[in-house]
């Protein structure tokens, strides 16, 4: 019995051990079918292929990273960053590590978060100091992402004297206004008080006419009494 059981768990290990390689030999092949895909440019098929590497094997690294490549070259941007930040977590390989931060690094590029970029560039750097093209893009990031500061800065201080200039037109409309008020109220006056002088000229040349009247009229009382007087003066001698 014993020799019996020693040589069926010595068969079903070494079942496991075929059916291992046999899945290693599949992913393999799925894996080799997409980089071929990948290189004729059919990006969708090779997805299809480094998927079912995965199925077969879900921690398979280079079938993350390469998934990943595929995803980007379809610009699904976003799943393509999932998928490499799922592949950081896997793979130990300096150089590819590097690999997977650089071409985050171009994703994140593309969109022009250049400060990310450059912190992207430089883990990449981390880990394969050697790679020329990371160097070139850290470099280019940099200067982008000093561009679009003084870009930044010079629109601000434009939106700044755009923004004193409204308020200076605005300023000037009130004291125009505040000056037209003023004419305006300026002229009221004046007109009231050419009523009022045309008023008081009125007034006086009637006061005027009224005196003179009663000056006439005390004039001719007057040689209506001095008739009177010099008629009792006339006497007959």
């Amino acid at each position: 019995m014993k020799q019996y059981g020693l040589g069926l768990g010595w068969l079903l290990l070494m079942l496991a051990l075929a059916m291992n390689v046999s899945a290693q030999k599949e992913e393999r092949n799925y894996i080799r079918k997409g980089n071929r895909q990948f290189a004729d440019s059919s990006f969708v098929d090779a997805e299809v292929s480094y998927r079912k590497a995965m199925d077969i094997n879900p921690s398979s690294g280079i079938a993350m990273y390469n998934l990943g490549n595929a995803l980007s070259q379809q610009n699904k941007m976003e799943d393509a960053m999932k998928v490499y930040s799922d592949a950081l977590k896997l793979e130990k390989d300096k150089e590819q590590l590097g690999k997977i931060y650089h071409n985050m690094g171009v994703i994140i590029q593309s969109q022009k978060d250049y400060a990310k970029a450059i912190e992207a560039y430089k883990q990449s750097l981390r880990n394969d100091p050697r790679n020329m093209d990371t160097k070139y893009n850290l470099a280019l990031c940099q200067k982008l992402l000093k561009d679009q500061q003084q870009n930044q800065q010079n629109q601000d201080q434009q939106q700044k004297e755009e923004q004193q200039k409204q308020e200076q037109q605005e300023n000037n409309n009130q004291n125009q206004n505040q000056d037209n008020k003023q004419q305006d109220q300026q002229q009221n006056s004046g007109q009231q008080q050419n009523q009022e002088e045309k008023m008081s000229k009125e007034n006086a040349e009637q006061l005027l006419r009224s005196v003179m009247q009663d000056e006439k009229d005390v004039q001719e009382k007057v040689k209506k009494q001095q008739v009177i007087q010099g008629g009792k003066l006339e006497k007959d001698w």
